[in-house]
């Protein structure tokens, strides 16, 4: 009976106030879900970046273990590397490098 003593006018804005109010908090739940979806997406892409830079990684550890057998192997056969300066002079590499 509390309702009936007031305006109409006063309870309208009240309803009013309310609607918009659930509109509020419904728009504030739609932010924030969107807000999540958006970070959790960033989150993907960098674990993304960070799972090929740690595969483009293993394949340079990988290929500089390779170009070290291969070195060994050429230094096993005791052929050393030689460069031609010009007239009688030559340098040679590798062969004060003990294995």
């Amino acid at each position: 009976m509390a309702q009936q003593d007031q305006p109409s006018g006063k309870l309208a804005l009240r309803n009013l106030t309310a609607i918009g109010g659930a509109i509020a908090a419904a728009a504030a739940v739609v932010v924030g879900v969107v807000l999540a979806f958006v970070f959790a997406a960033t989150v993907v892409v960098v674990g993304l970046m960070l799972s090929l830079l740690v595969g483009l990684a293993a394949f340079a550890v990988r290929a500089g273990r390779m170009g070290r057998r291969k070195d060994k192997a050429a230094a096993d056969d005791g052929i050393i590397e030689a460069r031609h300066l010009g007239g009688h002079h030559w340098v040679a590499y590798g062969w004060n490098e003990r294995a």
